[in-house]
């Protein structure tokens, strides 16, 4: 029986002698939006990091950070993908536009070249619509607010059509009644595509009505 949706099953997470999240394991439906909550130093966003496919990339102090366990999305193991290959959307908490770009070619950097041209801009228009930016494609993004650029980065990330989306902390800059604004437009957004989304957050407010938790204790322990 095919199981869809994202699974994740962690041996054990952390660097060196040291072990962050150790025989932990959680799921996620599609639609769904599950909160990840713990202690600063739990591991929270390297967590986030070894389902993207990215942890190889991050160190501290010249030492990498190691992952040993299972990641599973619509019942195929991505474990051993690349990043780039996994097909999952990864929001941070900076927006992370590229300042080169205006706010469309942002948007359009999501979207396959092989689309018809006219078909690439009719997309990169209704997503900004979508938005309520509707007038600023042509605007350089360090002119946007902290609201619109959170929304841009969004976007950018669900133009690409990932079968899942991790969401560390993308609410933390925002102020409380635009905060609210983009969790529902956020949560919104992932019921009506159906994707899995794992959200990193401080915050209780951030956690959706009805939504699950999943808590992630400080473990930081030696092995060896």
């Amino acid at each position: 029986m095919t199981t869809q949706g994202l699974q994740v099953n962690t041996v054990s997470l952390g660097q060196g002698a040291r072990t962050w999240i150790r025989d932990d394991a959680f799921s996620v439906a599609p639609g769904e939006v599950l909160t990840i909550m713990g202690p600063s130093g739990s591991g929270k966003s390297s967590l986030l990091a070894a389902i993207a496919g990215t942890l190889g990339n991050v160190s501290v102090d010249l030492e990498p950070l190691t992952f040993v366990g299972d990641v599973r999305l619509h019942s195929q193991v991505i474990t051993h993908l690349p990043a780039h290959q996994r097909g999952i959307g990864l929001v941070y908490q900076e927006a992370l536009l590229f300042a080169h770009m205006t706010v469309a070619e942002n948007l359009l950097f999501a979207v396959p070249q092989r689309m018809p041209r006219v078909e690439r801009a009719a997309t990169i228009q209704a997503a900004l619509t979508e938005i309520e930016l509707a007038d600023f494609g042509d605007r350089d993004p360090g002119t946007l607010s902290g609201g619109q650029r959170a929304r841009v980065a969004i976007m950018r990330a669900l133009l690409a059509k990932p079968k899942a989306i991790l969401l560390d902390e993308p609410f933390a800059q925002l102020d409380e009644t635009l905060r609210a604004q983009m969790r529902a437009w956020v949560y919104a957004q992932v019921n009506a595509r159906g994707i899995p989304a794992v959200l990193v957050t401080h915050d209780r407010r951030d956690i959706p009505a009805s939504g699950r938790v999943h808590t992630l204790q400080r473990e930081a322990t030696h092995v060896g």
